[in-house]
């Protein structure tokens, strides 16, 4: 049974990926300290870090970075698709070209981490290691998001993958869950005023996100003999909002993210 404790992590220069890199490193993890910002280099004298290049919109930059970062590290436990971008503002505010660039990050950067990942982790399960896969989602996969469309329907995306692909990998033993923070502050939010984040206020910090994240890593669905536990919502008001959206009627879930993320009238 190997007893290895290994982990890539995507965007970890700064914010989220970073505290949770922090976090990993702390516990004695191998950690993958990845990015395509440069910005990774804080971990480049970390005792455990393995910093390096990565662009998650690239099939052949992840087959280079797993292969770098596995022979270093000895295999594959944990791959964090932390990497994402948004686009704050009204939809026809944005472009083609800002439309493409938000999906290509956030959706095809955790399909592509995913697939890439896979035989990695597979690996790992049949040498007698734990693995799994956790990707940041967002509240805004709860309900579409004014003024966030494109990064709500991309959300969306790593929600529909997490579900899919939980059942899928079950009998690979890879467990597959994904996180939901609201509105976290991080470099991410820099120039953005939209009006959830005014109604709702930026109560998060990377600290309460990368926790969870640790807790959801901690949480071991293949052990449980509890119901499965795929996703995590991050704070008291994501965790009120998905509860809600369970047991809500469609349109009340509608009517209420709007009184919560817009000042545009909006019937029932």
């Amino acid at each position: 049974m190997t007893t290895k404790k290994t982990a890539l992590i995507t965007g970890a220069g700064r914010g989220i990926g970073r505290r949770t890199a922090e976090l990993l490193l702390a516990d004695g993890w191998t950690v993958g300290v990845y990015d395509v910002s440069g910005d990774q280099s804080w971990a480049a004298d970390v005792r455990g870090a393995v910093p390096g290049h990565l662009d998650v919109t690239d099939p052949e930059s992840w087959e280079a970075a797993l292969a770098e970062f596995t022979a270093a590290a000895g295999g594959l436990n944990l791959l964090v698709n932390n990497a994402g971008i948004l686009f704050g503002g009204e939809f026809m505010d944005n472009s083609y070209k800002g439309d493409s660039m938000i999906v290509d990050v956030n959706v095809k950067g955790v399909l592509y981490g995913a697939r890439a990942a896979f035989p990695h982790l597979k690996a790992t399960r049949a040498a007698g290691g734990r693995a799994q896969m956790v990707s940041i989602s967002s509240a805004a996969a709860i309900y579409g998001t004014p003024d966030l469309a494109v990064y709500s329907t991309t959300k969306f995306a790593v929600r529909g993958a997490t579900e899919a692909l939980e059942v899928e990998w079950l009998e690979h033993g890879i467990e597959v869950k994904a996180v939901w923070p609201l509105f976290t502050n991080t470099g991410m939010l820099d120039g953005v005023d939209v009006g959830g984040m005014r109604r709702m206020g930026v109560k998060l910090t990377p600290e309460d996100v990368a926790q969870e994240i640790v807790r959801c890593i901690d949480h071991d669905n293949l052990a449980s003999k509890a119901p499965t536990k795929v996703h995590f919502p991050v704070g008291l008001q994501a965790k009120a909002l998905y509860a809600g959206a369970h047991f809500s009627p469609n349109w009340v879930t509608r009517f209420f993210n709007a009184k919560l993320t817009t000042s545009r009238r909006v019937g029932i």
